[in-house]
């Protein structure tokens, strides 16, 4: 059993797709919970009031994930509605398909300032507020350890960074208690990639499931890497991808 009782939580990007299947798997174990968004109000107002409908605090804060000043104001409302910050899960994400030759580089850069620099950023604003069994849990990609098609070689390079990113801040953090893990998942069924959408059934041949993940699938990795029962996992990357990359 996975108790998060007393526990508070910011997830970046937690109006929709995996991160708000975070955001309420998070609630449903016992965390009070703020999100952050960028354009979809009504949607995070409905995740806050599921939250709440649980007997959690709910709080959804706007935040521009490549912004260090919209991350430190993030964590600081977090840290005053919900009284402190246990778990940061690091979810806000954007995608970029094509070929580097026809790579547009100012749409790189976004990608790689929402992708790299938020996790940064967020993790930064929030380590200050850590007590000992703090947790930093990033969602990278199955696409971050291997690349089985092409086209989509910067989102993968910016999947890949967290593998670093995660490795690097748990050796920062360990001393104190504090453990950093990466999620990976393989193809999930959300807005951005529905399992009815174009090269859905090509996606559902490199997996050995032959299907898509549920985001809630993904959640409850996040929600097992927040509890005490994962003390002695940091620096590690679990992969969620239903055996595409074995």
């Amino acid at each position: 059993m996975i108790d998060l009782k007393g526990k508070r939580a910011l997830v970046t990007g937690g109006s929709r797709g995996i991160g708000a299947a975070i955001a309420l798997v998070l609630a449903e174990n016992g965390a009070d919970v703020a999100i952050t968004y960028n354009k979809s109000p009504d949607r995070a107002e409905e995740i806050v009031a599921s939250i709440e409908k649980l007997g959690r605090i709910g709080l959804a804060v706007k935040a521009d994930s490549a912004e260090e000043a919209a991350a430190e104001l993030a964590v600081a409302e977090t840290v005053e509605k919900l009284g402190g910050i246990d778990i940061l899960v690091n979810s806000a994400a954007i995608g970029l398909a094509g070929p580097i030759a026809d790579l547009d580089l100012r749409q790189f850069q976004v990608l790689m300032d929402v992708n790299v620099r938020g996790p940064v950023a967020f993790s930064k604003a929030a380590i200050p507020h850590f007590a000992k069994g703090g947790r930093i849990i990033s969602i990278g990609s199955a696409l971050g350890d291997r690349v089985p098609f092409a086209g989509v070689t910067a989102y993968a390079m910016s999947k890949s960074a967290l593998l670093s990113f995660t490795r690097g801040l748990s050796r920062e953090l360990g001393p104190q208690g504090i453990t950093v893990n990466l999620v990976a998942p393989g193809s999930t069924n959300t807005e951005a990639n529905p399992a009815d959408g174009a090269g859905a059934d090509f996606q559902r041949s490199l997996s050995s499931i032959g299907r898509f993940a549920d985001p809630r699938e993904i959640a409850s990795v996040v929600a097992f890497l927040a509890s005490p029962s994962a003390d002695m996992i940091t620096g590690a990357t679990l992969t969620a991808d239903g055996g595409a990359n074995a």
